[in-house]
């Protein structure tokens, strides 16, 4: 029983289920549209996330073979399956065509649109894989694109349910996502300063740089964010002008990630911080529960 245990945390880390928190982001329309009571769209909604995970553990395991040397060198990711020897890379190959396979199949017979919307990030992340992550800023903004495509997987752009994002929901999470991807390589950009390996777009980052991007995008998305709560359109959606209360929470969330990468040092893996941090799962519960007060208390 432990060596089988062994062997499924191995393959676990080879298909990062960890990271499989970033496919919520499915969810995140069928929440705003309040329409989580339906379980007949939470169904349809559970094949996409299905789908998405599964083709995105593709994509890992097609960076890590890609990587393998260069992982070798790095001092986390050497221990990944493939860079530490514990999975060899024709096993991580029939693992890969597994998962792309049966992610796209699923899809495909769920629906059409949904397919293509995981197809195309596929071909996305080919892209990166082998071109776009070396080059500096594109770098950040192919990895925020990917949470785009998350969220219209959720939506009627997948042809799941009769509810379309907002403009707003659209502008938060790109600009959230290249928050996080920014601090992601500010980590990157200090174990380069260590002398370690790490990719190579970093040649065109620095400090400076990263932390003036950093404070241009917290004060971008709280403004985005503001307006977004005082819109008339949301304020008639919730049924409450109390919506911008909900601002308090996303300035603490802010707050504490900005705490963590710059003081903790530690914004290396935003999936790890969401997972571990207390602070930030307490922030996010009570960021989504005060929607849900205010929607079911807190009408005008």
């Amino acid at each position: 029983r432990i060596f089988f245990g062994v062997i499924m945390i191995i393959f676990f880390k080879l298909l990062r289920v960890n990271q499989y928190v970033k496919n919520l982001f499915i969810f995140l329309p069928v929440f705003f549209a309040l329409k989580f009571q339906n379980i007949e769209i939470l169904k349809n909604l559970l094949k996409a996330f299905v789908s998405f995970c599964l083709v995105a553990s593709a994509v890992y395991i097609m960076n890590d073979l890609k990587d393998c040397e260069i992982d070798k060198n790095h001092p986390k990711k050497k221990n990944r399956p493939i860079a530490s020897g514990k999975i060899t890379k024709t096993t991580a190959l029939v693992f890969l065509i597994l998962t792309l396979t049966i992610g796209l199949v699923l899809a495909f017979f769920s629906n059409i649109n949904l397919f293509f919307i995981i197809l195309f990030y596929f071909i996305i992340n080919i892209l990166y894989s082998f071109s776009f992550k070396h080059i500096p800023i594109l770098d950040i903004f192919i990895v925020s694109l990917g949470f785009l495509l998350r969220l219209f997987a959720g939506t009627d752009y997948a042809g799941i349910f009769g509810v379309k994002p907002s403009e707003w929901i659209i502008l938060m999470t790109f600009l959230l996502a290249l928050f996080l991807a920014l601090a992601k390589r500010r980590d990157d950009v200090l174990l380069s300063l260590q002398g370690k390996s790490t990719r190579k777009s970093i040649e065109g980052y620095n400090l400076e740089l990263i932390n003036s991007m950093l404070s241009i995008m917290v004060a971008v998305i709280l403004v985005a964010y503001i307006m977004y709560t005082m819109s008339p359109v949301v304020t008639s959606h919730f049924k409450s002008n109390k919506i911008y209360l909900t601002t308090i929470f996303v300035l603490l969330g802010m707050f504490r990630y900005l705490q963590i990468t710059f003081v903790l040092k530690k914004s290396g893996s935003p999936t790890d911080m969401l997972l571990k941090d207390r602070f930030l799962q307490l922030t996010i519960f009570s960021w989504l529960g005060s929607f849900l007060l205010i929607y079911f208390i807190g009408r005008q």
